[in-house]
């Protein structure tokens, strides 16, 4: 089965489950696989949650926005609706999913793209969203300094980018000292593949990239980026705001 660099949708199904939900209050659930752990599920009315229903990291993320923002993976639109609605600000929504992307233009944002993070090209923006694990759009570790070196093509000399992960370090055996047990020969331990599934049909395995914050640090300094940290989650999970130096 072939390997995918990051998410992009071969069988368009977070489309077709949020076009389901949007046009018919289909409830049936996005189903999540992955070799390494049990299959999961994604709630799809989720995916059109209101600002008070938002975790208090997207909170904060949707706060510290400013300017002109784009909303990378923007899915339903949830995080872009408020924005633009409640924040007054201009924001560019972006999916690879042109099912989501129809779904959005239908709730009223009013500046959505069908196109990839890494194919947007002659554009800058104040602010960058990535939520929902934003550095799973990198894939593999060995992607980190593409994305810098793109993300500094986008944005705008004094803009940001608000981006969000979670450090998988915990589901690993702790050393005696506080560390955990790492094999050096094995991939970094947040390389994960995953494929999903909606209604009998299965998209491609693709790789997502989950990253603590301290590689994340490290990689932004040696791309030219600054790299804050802006709230920890009650689940091993931060946001994280990048600006170039």
């Amino acid at each position: 089965m072939k390997k995918q660099d990051s998410y992009k949708e071969d069988i368009d199904v977070f489309g077709k489950a949020i076009a389901g939900y949007f046009h018919e209050k289909d409830e049936t659930e996005i189903i999540v696989h992955s070799p390494d752990f049990d299959d999961d599920e994604i709630p799809v009315p989720y995916l059109f949650r209101s600002f008070k229903e938002m975790p208090p990291l997207e909170k904060e993320a949707l706060k510290n926005c400013a300017g002109k923002v784009l909303d990378a993976g923007c899915g339903a639109g949830s995080h872009s609706l408020y924005l633009q609605n409640e924040r007054n600000l201009e924001v560019t929504a972006i999916d690879t999913s042109k099912g989501a992307i129809e779904i959005c233009k239908l709730r009223g944002i009013k500046d959505v793209r069908n196109i990839d993070y890494f194919s947007l090209k002659n554009v800058k923006f104040d602010t960058i969203l990535l939520l929902m694990n934003g550095t799973g759009i990198i894939g593999k570790l060995s992607n980190l300094d593409d994305f810098f070196q793109h993300t500094k093509k986008l944005l705008n000399k004094d803009g940001k980018v608000l981006i969000d992960s979670s450090d998988l370090s915990y589901l690993f055996d702790k050393e005696e000292d506080g560390g955990i047990w790492v094999d050096l020969e094995a991939p970094y331990y947040g390389e994960l593949q995953f494929s999903i599934s909606y209604k009998g049909e299965t998209s491609t395995e693709f790789n997502w990239l989950y990253l603590d914050f301290d590689t994340l640090e490290l990689a932004a300094a040696k791309n030219g980026f600054t790299c804050k940290m802006l709230k920890k989650g009650e689940h091993y999970d931060y946001l994280a705001e990048l600006s170039i130096k």
